[in-house]
């Protein structure tokens, strides 16, 4: 059983630490993705996330079901918020449980990775002299916007 879910509030990620944690596993990874102020030398003031809420949350789904098969015995319960999200605030959380401490690092680091390849979740750059949209599949080069 695991959670994967699009969210408009904050994320608290004891939560999905909590939601993973189970007496077989000996080790829960957390991840957690912040919106970060500096990208290549350009100040973000803050991002905007969109996503196309039934197929991201399939596909979340999608990722943790192939953890599970391929690391056993992992739980899995991933979050992305969605909306205006300032400096410093969590956009994704992903907790892993497993019997092993190797597996759960594994797993963890495969699952952001699926994630910004195939979840139908775009963002919205704000910075300092411009605005750019990012997509799901590939970032693009910086383009300067004055929308």
């Amino acid at each position: 059983m695991s959670i994967f879910e699009i969210v408009t509030e904050p994320i608290v990620p004891q939560t999905y630490a909590d939601y993973v944690l189970r007496p077989e596993a000996g080790a829960v990874t957390v991840f957690t993705g912040h919106v970060r102020e500096w990208t290549e030398g350009v100040r973000t003031l803050y991002l905007a996330y969109e996503a196309y809420v039934p197929m991201a949350q399939k596909k979340l789904a999608e990722i943790g079901h192939g953890i599970e098969q391929k690391w056993k015995g992992t739980r899995v319960a991933i979050a992305h918020r969605i909306g205006e999200l300032q400096i410093g605030d969590i956009a994704v959380v992903i907790a892993v449980s497993s019997p092993h401490r190797s597996d759960a690092y594994e797993a963890n680091e495969y699952a952001i990775e699926r994630i910004k390849e195939i979840v139908p979740i775009w963002k919205q750059e704000i910075w300092e002299d411009g605005t750019q949209w990012v997509g799901y599949q590939k970032k693009k080069p910086r383009e300067i916007s004055h929308d």
